[in-house]
């Protein structure tokens, strides 16, 4: 990593890399922290002992740093309280950026985000591209939950662009080592998600399978995004519907064969 960062003379990092199936780190903590948690310390250490030439740190964090919480939606004031290992694996991600930030001034901004669909999603374990798959393969659809758990859902366009919008921030003084969040602000069930998908896909009244069998998730998260909207200047462009146009037209060119 400090080979990578010095012979290129990297000057923006956005720590992207993570394990981010909650399943996954329900079924194997151990690497869940060591890729999440680990990985986090690796990205900024390498990033403090070439100060000199990194000028801004984007650390992509999740809704799930909160853990569970009473009062939603989520601002950036909600503490980070995970407790499940994927939620305690963001919520560490967090707090380690933050000390960085504070500790070696380091231009870290962290960026926390629901639910992300859109091209390029292979993990069919995700409603958006399970259910797209299943529905042009003539299948029927599986839901892992009881379809009730509430969450937002953003476009991958528009979290590329949020990306972007916190990176140009970092290096203003007053910002290092604070954390914005991202969202659309319109929370929808995750059978409403998939009824949502069957209208785009011409297969409306489509019924589940529904396994209702989800561990170590958060049955209701949402986020506030005033602060990224009043600070940053950023705005969600792409809709529910128009994403997931976008997406299924995606998924049938790479399922036609």
């Amino acid at each position: 990593m400090e080979r990578a960062i010095n012979g290129h003379e990297v000057d923006s990092v956005f720590h992207l890399g993570a394990q981010t199936i909650v399943g996954t780190a329900h079924r194997a903590p151990r690497q869940t922290f060591e890729s999440n948690v680990q990985g986090t310390w690796n990205v900024l250490e390498a990033c403090r002992v070439f100060g000199d030439l990194v000028q801004r740190i984007m650390v992509a964090s999740s809704d799930k740093a909160y853990g569970a919480q009473v009062v939603l939606p989520y601002t950036e004031d909600t503490p980070l309280t995970g407790r499940a290992p994927y939620e305690v694996s963001k919520s560490c991600t967090d707090l380690i950026s933050t000390s960085y930030a504070e500790t070696y001034d380091l231009p870290v901004l962290i960026a926390r985000c629901g639910n992300i669909y859109g091209g390029g999603d292979l993990n069919w374990s995700r409603i958006v591209p399970g259910t797209f798959r299943w529905l042009i393969r003539g299948e029927q659809p599986i839901l892992r939950s009881d379809g009730t758990f509430l969450r937002d859902y953003l476009h991958v366009d528009d979290i590329v662009d949020a990306y972007l919008h916190l990176a140009e921030f970092a290096d203003r003084p007053g910002h290092r080592g604070r954390g914005f969040n991202f969202s659309d602000e319109t929370p929808r069930t995750v059978m409403e998600i998939y009824e949502a998908c069957c209208a785009v896909a011409g297969r409306p009244g489509t019924e589940p399978l529904i396994l209702d069998e989800a561990v170590g998730e958060i049955h209701d998260q949402y986020l506030d995004s005033s602060r990224a909207r009043q600070e940053l200047d950023w705005s969600v462009s792409v809709g529910l519907e128009a994403g997931l146009e976008r997406t299924f037209a995606w998924y049938t060119d790479l399922l036609a064969d």
